[in-house]
């Protein structure tokens, strides 16, 4: 249980605020995050959360908090949260939908991508204010020397890559960036895409991310559908399946049939996991080369 030090006999106590009231930061009218935390609501505990809003494509920028375990909790839209594992290594990536949370642990490198308009998150901390380390900031203000010295890259091309990063981007793309003749962190349209043409695709790095973000998304979808038939399907079966059609069939029969949905399920589950691990190789695309070897 969190300590408090408040007075609650106090004239200055206060049990209600409204987020509105405490914008933090504002790309449009569809991509901005309000706070709250024990200055705005000083009866707060161990607690503090952002109100963050969203449209398609549009990314909280990769970042830590380096006092805080994080719940993100989907109130609309879609997003994915990604982590990387500072103990195995690995980038990974987490589908949710409303109602769904998906948890960051304190001080993890991780961002979140809308993939869908209107998204609309809640991110909940354990702090009483929420500290944040953005990615922009680490690598404008560390000299480009070091970066270079550091890993061995071309010092010039160091600095060439980060020197439009002027200022904390939050949502990123920032509001200034041009990329195929057109201003990213508007609703981004999908394009028409098959499985096979993701790595060749000719679009923006940020299309391809998207796009395949949207496939996996689906794909979902599309098994929690399938499942819902084949378990509908199943409770029908007494009246409208296959004893109905053909009384003589055999146990033997309705054994090779159930092996075989098991097999097609097994199949599908194989091909989900086959989408999952491309996702790293085309999200390093929104972190920078190397970040996934963290």
């Amino acid at each position: 249980m969190a300590v408090s030090y408040m007075d609650f006999t106090s004239p200055s106590v206060r049990y209600t605020y409204d987020l509105n009231n405490n914008q933090i930061f504002k790309k449009d009218n569809q991509n901005y995050i309000n706070s709250l935390s024990v200055k705005e609501l000083n009866t707060l505990g161990n607690a503090s959360l952002l109100d963050i809003h969203l449209s398609t494509g549009n990314v909280v920028e990769p970042h830590t908090h380096q006092n805080a375990s994080e719940l993100v909790y989907v109130i609309s839209g879609a997003a994915i949260v990604s982590i990387i594992n500072p103990f195995t290594k690995e980038l990974l990536n987490f589908p949710v939908m409303p109602g769904q949370v998906a948890l960051v642990p304190q001080g993890w490198w991780h961002y979140e991508m809308a993939t869908a308009d209107n998204t609309h998150l809640i991110a909940i901390f354990d702090a009483p204010v929420p500290e944040f380390i953005p990615g922009s900031d680490l690598f404008r203000l560390t000299p480009a020397n070091v970066f270079a010295h550091t890993y061995c890259l071309d010092e010039a091309k160091v600095k060439e890559a980060f020197a439009p990063i002027t200022d904390t981007v939050v949502i990123g793309p920032p509001k200034n960036c041009m990329h195929q003749g057109q201003v990213q962190g508007q609703t981004m349209q999908q394009q028409p895409s098959h499985h096979n043409q993701h790595y060749y695709h000719q679009g923006s790095p940020v299309n391809r991310d998207y796009e395949l973000l949207q496939q996996q998304q689906q794909y979902q979808q599309q098994q929690q559908q399938q499942l819902f038939q084949q378990q509908f399907q199943a409770q029908e079966q007494p009246q409208h399946g296959a004893y109905a059609a053909d009384p003589q069939r055999t146990q033997a029969q309705e054994q090779e049939q159930l092996r075989s949905q098991q097999q097609l399920r097994e199949q599908e589950r194989q091909q989900f996991i086959q989408q999952q691990q491309q996702l790293p190789f085309l999200q390093r695309q929104l972190i920078g080369n190397g970040w996934d070897q963290f």
